[in-house]
């Protein structure tokens, strides 16, 4: 492996656990019933974890969205023409999209990454980091050369470390990148690739039967191995992909908390875990993407959803919402009475605790 990636993964510390058991003490002492907000005491207490402290505010977000075309494309696996990749880049950075109208309504910045679009960006607000115009046809041969992998890699690890957030999230926008993402899912899951591979962005049954066709045909063609995710991601992913998971390595390396869109994010994260196995600790899933594929990269990871929204759009555009429940995590922890401070004997709930630790042990 390359010895820059090396470092990254090697500079990846685990969570501190000294201020998540502080977490969870303070949790067990506001004026609630055990237990009680759910998934809110669970991300307070990762959100300790992953900063290093108890008390945390989530003020500045940023969504971080990659940019590329697939040469998979010439295949006619998607409904959009490749034109569309450099379009909605530029107004990913208008706030004329799904994602980017959801970030500006929430006081959300985004930034917007060219890291392989087939084609000039003449949008000043894009930043360049074009590797090449697209990868090649991965029905045909591989999408590109490891050393080029390995390029859009540490690109997206120094965009997310050098990018002065609370909480990133890790979205993207490519035409074609539903399939790379789906062989990539089957490959590192070693499942049949009807097990991954959804409609994407909608198009015929008979363009459906042709997409999981031109993914088999892929990964018969590059031979990909399973057990070497930069091979994998060189030979049936994109240039995308791979700056996002990038970009989940370099927030685990800054330490800070990383929210997942849907399931091309979901895959890009899967890589950097499996790269990585410590940057899982960092990972927010922010919805269930109605993509099938997106379940299994889950499952895999041992992650749940915030949401069921039956959101498929991509872009980002679940990270948004998931950094106000963020947000009101960190508040709750931070702002809500103990029961001292609320004036509240909080004796009657001693059978409830005592419940749950009889639960607890009679479960070990």
């Amino acid at each position: 492996m390359n010895e820059a990636l090396q470092k990254v993964i090697r500079s990846v510390r685990p969570l501190d656990q000294a201020a998540m058991e502080e977490a969870g003490i303070r949790q067990g002492e506001l004026a609630k019933p055990p237990g009680s907000l759910g998934r809110l005491e669970e991300l307070s207490i990762q959100l300790a974890g992953i900063t290093g402290k108890v008390f945390n505010q989530i003020e500045k977000k940023h969504l971080m969205v990659f940019a590329a075309d697939n040469g998979v494309t010439e295949e006619g696996v998607s409904s959009a023409p490749q034109s569309v990749t450099l379009q909605q880049t530029v107004n990913l950075t208008r706030a004329k999209t799904g994602a980017s109208v959801l970030a500006k309504h929430f006081g959300c910045e985004v930034s917007v990454w060219d890291v392989g679009i087939n084609g000039d960006v003449r949008e000043p607000a894009v930043r360049n980091r074009k590797i090449a115009r697209g990868t090649r046809n991965i029905a045909k041969g591989a999408a590109m050369t490891r050393e080029q992998a390995l390029q859009a890699l540490l690109t997206g690890v120094e965009a997310a470390s050098s990018t002065p957030a609370d909480v990133l999230g890790i979205g993207e926008m490519g035409i074609g990148n539903t399939t790379t993402s789906s062989a990539v899912l089957a490959v590192l899951l070693d499942v049949p690739v009807e097990a991954v591979t959804g409609r994407g962005g909608g198009i015929t049954d008979s363009a459906f039967q042709k997409k999981k066709e031109v993914i088999r045909q892929a990964i018969a063609v590059n031979q990909p191995n399973r057990e070497d995710v930069v091979d994998v991601l060189s030979k049936v992913g994109g240039f995308d992909l791979a700056a996002m998971c990038g970009a989940f390595l370099g927030a685990a390396v800054s330490r800070r908390p990383v929210v997942i869109d849907g399931l091309i994010s979901a895959a890009a994260a899967l890589c950097a875990v499996r790269l990585c196995p410590l940057v899982r600790e960092y990972l927010i899933p922010s919805h269930a993407s109605y993509e099938i594929g997106y379940r299994l990269a889950m499952e895999a990871m041992r992650l749940k959803p915030i949401f069921h929204l039956d959101m498929r759009l991509g872009e980002g555009s679940g990270c948004p919402l998931a950094f106000e429940v963020l947000s009101g995590a960190c508040a709750v922890l931070r702002q809500m009475a103990t029961f001292d401070q609320a004036g509240i004997d909080d004796g009657y709930l001693d059978p409830i605790r005592q419940g749950d630790q009889f639960t607890v042990e009679e479960g070990l």
